[in-house]
């Protein structure tokens, strides 16, 4: 009778825990995904950019991941994704972070 008391008992907590455990969760929408190297965008953000018409902007400098877009190099918002921006480079689609004007991921 007490194996089968303390058994219950430990099932029991292990039941418990797991479903307190379980109680949590914490999830961050908009802001990229990273999976090794690349960035994961929602599929509505590269949809949005894709579709929208802005002129190209001649860049001497290499476009690319990581690396900051110059000031005189206009970026514009995607609505709805406050963490996204973009703008066309040398014919190029840049998604930028707005925050840092830093390269996302280079659309094509």
């Amino acid at each position: 009778m007490r194996i089968q008391l303390v058994a219950a008992t430990a099932a029991l907590v292990m039941v418990s825990g797991a479903a307190l455990a379980q109680s949590t969760v914490i999830v961050q929408e908009q802001a990229p995904a990273v999976t090794g190297s690349t960035v994961v965008v929602p599929g509505e953000v590269r949809t949005y950019v894709m579709e929208q018409s802005v002129p190209s902007v001649a860049y001497e400098g290499e476009v690319v991941v990581g690396a900051p877009l110059p000031e005189t190099v206009e970026v514009h918002t995607v609505d709805g994704y406050n963490d996204y921006a973009y703008t066309v480079v040398n014919e190029r689609r840049v998604l930028v972070n707005p925050q840092t004007r830093t390269v996302i991921q280079v659309l094509d």
